[in-house]
This record gives structure tokens, sequence and C-alpha cells, in this order.
């Protein structure tokens, strides 16, 4: 094989695998006020380059207000609301201060293949963790592990998720 086929050939492959990857994650823009967006802004500055063993890649829409890391996309989003789900009498993964809600259907189940996505809930404004079931159970635990001091370093603590 000529040099020139082998540098068609790589490219050709090149070109195969970064199709073979997901899209960037969209970070939706949430409706915050100057405050809450600004210490949004500061929390994802602050983010690591590594969460749960994962590089971090790029995300599109408002990326001052979320982050991701590998592919599939472990994806923090600053700003979202309060999880539909969640009552008073809802249960949260405690981490240092951090509570951490995660619905029962995924909490309850003995499945660590599900994905999960989790709120903190004890802290302003709210930070939503997406991680995918192929990083769990160790990844879940590693991520809020590695994101919590962050949460409280940032924002502002309002209550106690039991």
């Amino acid at each position: 094989m000529s040099a020139r086929t082998r540098g068609v050939v790589a490219c050709v492959l090149l070109l195969v695998l970064a199709g073979c990857s997901s899209d960037p994650p969209e970070i939706d823009a949430p409706d915050l006020s100057a405050a809450d967006a600004a210490a949004c802004r500061d929390l994802v500055d602050a983010l690591p380059d590594t969460l749960a063993g994962q590089d971090r890649v790029d995300v599109t829409g408002e990326t001052s207000y979320g982050a991701a890391w590998g592919d599939p996309a472990i994806v923090l989003t600053c700003g979202v609301d309060e999880p539909e789900a969640f009552t008073d009498s809802s249960t949260c993964v405690q981490m240092d201060t951090t509570g951490w809600f995660v619905p029962d259907d995924v909490l309850l189940s003995d499945d660590d293949s599900l994905d999960v996505t989790t709120t903190e809930m004890n802290y302003r404004p709210r930070v939503e963790l997406f991680v995918p079931g192929d990083y769990r159970p160790e990844g879940f635990t590693n991520s809020i592990g590695a994101i919590g001091p962050l949460v409280q370093q940032h924002l502002k603590r309002v209550g106690r998720c039991h």
C-alpha cells in the first residue's frame, strides 16, 4: 500500500470514528436573577477538567450554565427548576452539606445500568447532574463527591434535604 493510500485510509477511518461520537450536549438557558446567573457562571468556571474519570467535552447552547464529561456525557446544568417528583418527604443522598435528590424509580432500583438525573436541593441556584448508566455506580458517587465542594463554595445554602 502506498503512503498516499495509507493516508486516505487513515482519513476515512478518522471520519468514521468521529461520526460515531455523540452530538455535544446542549445546555438550556435558565431564567435566573443576575445574582444566580453570576453564581452559576462562577460554579461552571470552577468545574474540573475530569469528572468520574471522564474528560470534559464541548457543550452547545448556554455554555456558561453547564458542562459535560465523557461520551456518553455526564452533564451538569446550573439553574434548574425543582424536580416534579420532589416532595417534602423525599430522600436525598447526602455528601457533606449537599443533598442530592434521586427519583425513587432509580434510587430504589437494583438496576445499576439506569441513567440517573440527580438535583442538589440544599443550595441555590439548583444544580442538576445527569449520569449515564454506563458510569454507575462509581461514576455517580464520584461525580457528586467532586461537584459537592464546588456547590458549597459557589452557591448559597438555603435548606436541608434529608
